[in-house]
């Protein structure tokens, strides 16, 4: 399943990420992943004081999501990194690592998740593409709108053809690993938030039993 949210970003934090993008040193995307040939990218600099400012942005738009905190249910979320793609840049298929070192604790990579920043008319190609069964659907947000997909999906960044795509990309790690089990009870949340106003009372508290007892049963704080 793909978890669209829209508006992520305010037009503030776009903004600042754009004139970080400017300010901030990029080297070569193969530093976190050399083993991979088909990634072709730059990416910000972690040793560049300006570096932490990009991660707070991101970080602080997805620590207030509503949706995407209903969503992921996370436990852990890495560094958001920036990204960006010239002209001929792409990275080629490929799942995303299983386990990342962050500094003093590695991280299970349950979710992926891309922030666009980039103004989709700027630039051409730079689509994300995702597997799903037997197709790829291929993903072009708006600026500030997020995507976030399983982690384990095939993915790839097709070339860019014109222009400059800017995304920051994070990984996270779930209270609630099994992507099946999660689904549920963001569906049962949902459900509750939507209906549980107008609902019978004793109807409300059962489904609320069955919402935390599924938690309970099924998260790994």
């Amino acid at each position: 399943m793909l978890f669209k949210i829209k508006g992520l970003l305010n037009p503030q934090e776009i903004a600042r990420l754009v004139a970080l993008s400017r300010e901030l040193k990029f080297v070569d995307g193969q530093a976190t992943n050399p083993a991979n040939r088909t990634k072709d990218n730059l990416q910000a600099d972690n040793t560049d004081p300006r570096y932490a400012e990009s991660v707070q942005i991101v970080g602080a738009a997805l620590a207030r999501s509503r949706d995407f905190n209903a969503f992921a249910l996370p436990k852990r979320i890495a560094p958001p990194l920036l990204c960006r793609y010239e002209p001929g840049m792409k990275y080629g298929a490929h799942a995303d690592a299983a386990i990342i070192n962050l500094a003093g604790a590695r991280l299970r990579s349950d979710l992926s998740c891309t922030v666009f920043i980039a103004e989709p008319s700027t630039y051409e190609g730079g689509e994300l593409a995702i597997g799903l069964g037997n197709q790829t659907v291929p993903v072009k947000g708006a600026a500030g709108d997020a995507i976030i997909y399983p982690s384990t999906t095939l993915h790839e960044v097709v070339p860019v053809r014109s222009g400059q795509r800017l995304v920051s990309i994070t990984f996270i790690e779930s209270l609630i690993p099994d992507y099946h089990q999660r689904l549920q009870v963001y569906e049962l949340n949902d459900v509750a938030a939507i209906e549980g106003p107008t609902m019978n009372w004793e109807s409300r508290v059962r489904l609320d039993v069955v919402r935390q007892n599924l938690l309970r049963m099924w998260s790994q704080p």
